[in-house]
């Protein structure tokens, strides 16, 4: 679709929207200003206070320690979009610090300063994130940055006197290193130019004269450098192999000399490595010791306490979060208390060297923020995030199933069922496919898709189809490149297996995802309309070749090596010949498509182009858009509105 075209799409959606349905009517709900919806029904009040508690759920996200106190800094939503907070003990009020009206991406105080802490956020979801610091003596907030480039993955020294990040502030493609004096912005100065956006700083050297830098290549392969501050000198550490290796998280040992790693390097999984730190002109290469142990499995996170006596690491043991504590100099294995079955992420341990900060996530618990003493054992619960008067000891948890695929492959999937005394008979399915497509469906809080478990007797099922992270490095590539749609063919073998289990209805199976997901929708769309009542697209991909060309610049490369480079003419017609927009015609059932504005990864475009090729089939299908939002719905006020949209779609096209 050419650029005047899309404009003249734009302008025809505006005009459906002024013209149609939506002056508001008696018993109907008004959406946002910033949603545009056309072509669906308006959103009744009736449904919108049936649903109304499952949109009161929050989480809090754990950000820092104070560097002195034993306090944090946490974000969470009390308003539209989370802030950060300051918790001073377990179980302590939630003092609000920020109020700005765009999400706020994490904070974390100067390890030797608590004046100020520094913070991440962009506007309308662009994710052109800029560095601010906010000062505790008087509440203001001052531009770290340029205020246009995308500005990420800030790493503190030490001594909390100088902070690197990376910014494509040069070209607006590679994420340059910069180094900066938070207290004195006039500081800031560029010590590496790199190629690509695929580079991020792992960590400062403990002498302060090094950064160790990972060039993320694809998912399946990266590479650390060492850049000497100094001399601006930058080599490459990690040996050239024939197969693809990935080195996703790297830190500097106590001592300076060696390198804690996370490879799957002589392995199928991530496991976390110690090497001796190479001379000049030499690759790290033989291992001192592994770190993980026997856990087979991807070590998935890790922290050194500043004084390098204790090692926690997290384990992905089949989709649950596994906290590991071990000492360092022997290796030894510490006891901890059982912690509850769920996702464990953000750890980072206290200055004092025995308070381990974390979140946790399960199916009966929203995402809050926790600490492990690791002297005495000790589990406190720092946040205790609202649920919006449900009890959620009663929600349901998943059961892991396996089924075969099209070739014998193993493919995994959380299954959610509905309580059965409360729905008796076949109940609907929802099949929920993960974006990525690197990522992985796991037993997280579900927080208002239980209103589908609980409320309409609908069954969940997430399938973590081949590509996905968690199982391997051999099956998260086997959906790269020409073998792209193997991944879709798992969900025929999936709906094969739906089908053939007693409690769920065959007659009634919808499918919905995000970004990558939304691709997956409307590929099985494509595939299997015949065995599909509806689909829902959030932010997904509708043609390869204009994602790809429409895309930011600063990770078009990054996608290239998952999808395919499109400058190839095999590949380009390859994947012209797979995209959603290329097989309109055999989309026969009802589709809802939801998409931000200002989304940089999956372009608005993808959204109109579908939706207009849709209907010019003579097709149905829904279209809400938000303007002040990126890839995806990060404000509540539109979140909750495309939520109610959602549901009224699937009980008019799946339910009923």
């Amino acid at each position: 679709m050419t650029r005047l075209a899309c404009s003249v799409f734009r302008l025809a959606f505006a005009a459906t929207f002024a013209s149609a349905a939506f002056a508001p009517n008696v018993g109907t709900v008004t959406p946002p200003d910033t949603i545009v919806l056309d072509g669906a029904p308006p959103v009744s009040e009736d449904l919108k206070r049936d649903l109304g508690r499952y949109l009161e759920f929050r989480s809090a996200a754990f950000s820092c320690w104070h560097p002195e106190k034993r306090e944090i800094l946490i974000a969470t939503r009390f308003a539209d979009t989370p802030q950060i907070h300051h918790v001073a003990f377990p179980g302590g009020a939630r003092r609000q610090l920020t109020f700005g009206a765009e999400p706020i991406s994490g904070a974390s105080f100067n390890p030797r300063n608590a004046d100020y802490f520094i913070y991440g956020q962009d506007v309308g979801g662009g994710e052109f994130y800029q560095i601010y610091r906010y000062d505790l003596t008087d509440g203001r907030s001052t531009l770290l940055t340029d205020g246009k480039s995308r500005n990420m993955g800030a790493r503190w020294t030490r001594s909390g006197n100088w902070l690197a990040y990376t910014s494509t502030r040069r070209n607006g493609r590679d994420n340059d290193v910069y180094v900066m004096n938070p207290a004195d912005p006039k500081t800031d100065r560029l010590v590496a130019e790199v190629t690509g956006g695929g580079w991020s700083i792992q960590d400062w050297s403990p002498d302060e004269t090094q950064l160790l830098l990972e060039e993320s290549i694809s998912a399946n392969k990266s590479h650390l450098h060492l850049l000497d501050l100094k001399t601006g000198a930058r080599r490459q550490i990690t040996p050239q192999t024939k197969d693809d290796v990935a080195y996703p998280a790297a830190r500097f040992a106590h001592d300076g000399k060696t390198v804690l790693v996370t490879t799957d390097r002589d392995s199928e999984f991530q496991r976390l490595v110690e090497y001796e730190l190479p001379g000049d002109g030499r690759t790290i290469d033989q291992a001192r010791r592994v770190l993980s142990g026997k856990i087979n499995w991807d070590v998935e996170n890790f922290e050194l306490t500043e004084d390098g006596r204790t090692l926690a690491l997290v384990a992905n043991e089949n989709g649950v979060g596994r906290l590991h504590l071990l000492e360092m100099k022997t290796g030894k294995v510490l006891r901890i208390p059982q912690l509850p079955l769920g996702v464990i992420s953000g750890i980072r341990w206290h200055r004092n060297g025995r308070d381990l900060a974390f979140n946790l996530s399960s199916a009966k618990s929203p995402a809050d923020v926790y600490s492990l003493d690791a002297k005495t054992g000790k589990l406190d619960r720092w946040t205790q995030s609202e649920a919006g008067g449900l009890d959620t000891s009663k929600f349901a948890e998943p059961v892991v199933v396996e089924f075969k695929s099209f070739d014998g492959l193993k493919v995994s999937a959380l299954v959610y069922r509905p309580d059965p005394v409360k729905f008796p008979g076949k109940r609907p399915v929802l099949v929920n496919i993960h974006g990525g497509p690197e990522g992985q469906s796991r037993p997280l809080f579900q927080a208002r898709n239980n209103y589908y478990l609980n409320e309409l007797g609908v069954a969940l099922v997430f399938p973590n189809v081949r590509g996905s992270t968690g199982y391997g490095k051999t099956y998260l590539a086997l959906d790269n490149g020409f073998k792209r749609e193997d991944s879709v063919r798992d969900v025929g073998a999936l709906l094969a297996w739906i089908k053939a289990q007693d409690g769920f209805d065959a007659a009634r199976i919808g499918v919905i995802g995000g970004s990558y997901g939304g691709y997956m929708v409307l590929a099985s769309m494509v595939h299997y309309s015949d065995q599909l009542k509806c689909g829902v697209d959030v932010v997904g991909i509708s043609n390869f070749l204009s994602f790809l060309k429409n895309t930011q610049d600063y990770r078009r490369d990054l996608r290239r090596v998952e999808y395919g480079d499109e400058r190839d003419p095999a590949m380009a017609e390859f994947l012209q010949k797979i995209s959603p927009t290329s097989n309109v015609q055999k989309i026969t059932k009802p589709l809802l498509v939801a998409q931000g504005k200002n989304d940089p990864r999956v372009p608005v475009t993808e959204a109109e182009q579908m939706v207009k090729a849709i209907r010019e089939n003579r097709g149905q299908a829904w279209y809400l858009m938000a303007t002040d939002e990126g890839h995806g719905f990060a404000k509540k006020k539109n979140a909750d509105f495309n939520f109610l949209v959602t549901i009224q779609f699937l009980k008019e096209n799946l339910i009923r």
